[in-house]
């Protein structure tokens, strides 16, 4: 083998490397995959591909040494060469090659009289045209999500045209056979390759193809008993025919879509399960209010809160003190009492402050958020000690309807009510107003302007 063909393979071995190591670190963080339903059929797919690829070309072969060829110095041609291929199944394709070239060597093997005959020969390959059948490997990936690189191996049948041209060793060139016509014969290509996916439906392809003629006439000089083969090392570029929103085939992960679907089927079946849930809180939630009015409706028929001797049920005056005399309905006799100033304290304020910059709902509802329950606690203590009043306003953002949020602000006030009240604070001392998304505090255009404006505002006096 001559210094050229080693520094041409020398480089071909280093940038395969090169890729290989390249390709493996792209796809191990590469979470991006090509979805198509298992078991979907192939129309989910693109199938068909062309490529072109140019490498050198070489009587050599892996096969054997120089001294067994019939020229013992094979020299590097160039060659260039075109498929189309029809993805049948993941792992299995029909490709039409199309390859042409040079092939030369030097120094041929003496003949029967000990003297080599020919100083060289040059064989000019018109064209080689096989149907081979392509095996993609290691397609199937349990490791990564999405693969970038796919081994493979062809092997087929076809028939090219070339002509080889001699030069004897005193210099005198000829054809090899009369008339200069050129040889048609049959040929059978075996490759071995690996292509790298650079981008969605382009690969790179780096490959060697090592060629068995059924004759002994590629290089024009027939010399020993063996028929001729040669070998083509290329790189080339596989382009995928169709929709760039479909995967490739023969690149195709079908365990990462497996995987996808099982994600979706576990997600849809969490989703489905915390609707349910959902709406059985919401459920309990009603029941809760029932229970509640039932014991209120209970108590207010069976009591007499203040023990002025008229039941809640017709005491117009609930809450009379002992001692004071009251009239059929429960209301005291007319007594003139001085005026009682009520005084709203700094500390007060500070309480119904921590209330309102506490104060959470849930997203879309009128439940109070757990961590409001303290500060709202202290406002419902406060509310029942001083014998306040406490005005409620509550206001929405612009998102949504006007009725919607009309009527989410008036239950998100009444929310706030019901709680002060269950804890204490007495609700004819409460009024609970909702008006929607008017009296915005901020622009309801940006996501902090809207939740501000999502408030329901206290007012003690």
């Amino acid at each position: 083998m001559n210094l050229n063909f080693k520094k041409a393979a020398l480089f071909l071995a280093v940038v395969s490397t090169a890729l290989s190591s390249f390709a493996q670190t792209a796809d191990s963080s590469n979470v991006k995959t090509d979805y198509v339903r298992p078991f979907s059929g192939g129309s989910g797919y693109r199938t068909w591909s062309i490529g072109v690829n140019a490498g050198l070309m070489s009587t050599f072969s892996v096969l054997s040494s120089n001294s067994k060829l019939d020229f013992t110095v094979p020299n590097i041609q160039y060659g260039y060469g075109g498929y189309i291929k029809k993805q049948i199944l993941p792992g299995f394709g029909i490709q039409a090659d199309l390859l042409m070239g040079k092939m030369n060597g030097d120094n041929a093997q003496p003949d029967a009289s000990g003297k080599s005959p020919y100083k060289s020969f040059t064989t000019t390959l018109n064209y080689a045209g096989s149907l081979s059948a392509n095996f993609t490997l290691a397609n199937v990936n349990w490791q990564f999500i999405k693969g970038s690189m796919q081994p493979y191996v062809t092997s087929g049948i076809g028939t090219m045209n070339y002509k080889p041209v001699l030069t004897t060793a005193a210099g005198i060139t000829k054809d090899f056979k009369s008339g200069g016509s050129a040889i048609n014969e049959l040929y059978i290509p075996v490759s071995l390759g690996v292509k790298f996916n650079i981008s969605t439906g382009v690969n790179l392809e780096l490959a060697y193809q090592l060629n068995f003629m059924y004759s002994d006439n590629i290089d024009g000089y027939h010399y020993g008993n063996n028929n001729d083969k040669f070998s083509y090392g290329h790189i080339g570029l596989e382009f995928a025919i169709g929709k760039r929103s479909k995967p490739q085939l023969a690149s195709h992960n079908p365990v990462a879509s497996m995987r996808m679907e099982y994600l979706g089927e576990i997600k849809n079946a969490k989703d489905a399960m915390q609707v349910q849930i959902d709406s059985e809180k919401v459920k309990n939630q009603a029941l809760q209010q029932q229970v509640t009015a039932a014991n209120a409706t209970i108590i207010k028929l069976t009591t007499d809160s203040d023990g002025d001797g008229v039941p809640d049920l017709y005491d117009k005056c609930p809450n009379t003190p002992a001692g004071i005399k009251v009239d059929g309905s429960g209301c005291p006799l007319p007594v003139v009492k001085p005026t009682e100033q009520i005084i709203v304290t700094e500390a007060d304020k500070q309480v119904v402050n921590e209330a309102v910059q506490n104060l959470e709902f849930e997203t879309g509802r009128a439940t109070i958020s757990p961590r409001s329950y303290e500060s709202l606690q202290r406002l419902a203590k406060l509310l029942a000690d001083k014998k306040l009043h406490l005005k409620l306003a509550g206001y929405t953002d612009a998102t949504g309807s006007a009725a919607l949020n009309l009527q989410l602000s008036k239950d998100r006030a009444e929310a706030v009510k019901m709680f002060v009240v269950s804890r204490g604070a007495d609700p004819a001392m409460i009024q609970a107003e909702g008006y929607g998304k008017a009296n915005p505090i901020a622009s309801n255009k940006t996501k902090q302007g809207r939740k501000l404006n999502r408030r329901v505002e206290f007012t003690l006096y």
